[in-house]
């Protein structure tokens, strides 16, 4: 009976299916996952600027005029801190729109 000798393993061409297989499925989802951060990220944004206004409301109604800038809703203990803009990952770039 002839036997043969044949080592367990991959050869070179299964294995360039695999990584080229691996790379269409990461080229496809890539995309998406982009997006659904660009979103999430708008998302967070759109409930920061509403609490704000909130805020910024509750502020009016408290004292009859509205705040000079965001600090002064920290100052006055209606914010922690002025939040982190989720676009541009920082908290200096809310700009203060003339009344």
């Amino acid at each position: 009976m002839a036997h043969k000798n044949r080592n367990s393993g991959f050869t070179l061409i299964e294995m360039l299916i695999v990584f080229a297989l691996i790379g269409i499925l990461v080229g496809m989802g890539l995309p998406q996952y982009k997006y659904a951060t660009k979103r999430a990220r708008e998302s967070v944004l759109k409930e920061n600027l509403f609490q704000m206004r909130t805020l910024i409301d509750q502020y009016y109604a408290d004292k009859g005029k509205y705040p000079y800038s965001l600090q002064a809703l920290v100052d006055e203990k209606y914010l922690r801190a002025i939040p982190i803009d989720p676009i541009t990952r920082s908290s200096e770039t809310w700009i203060q729109m003339p009344e």
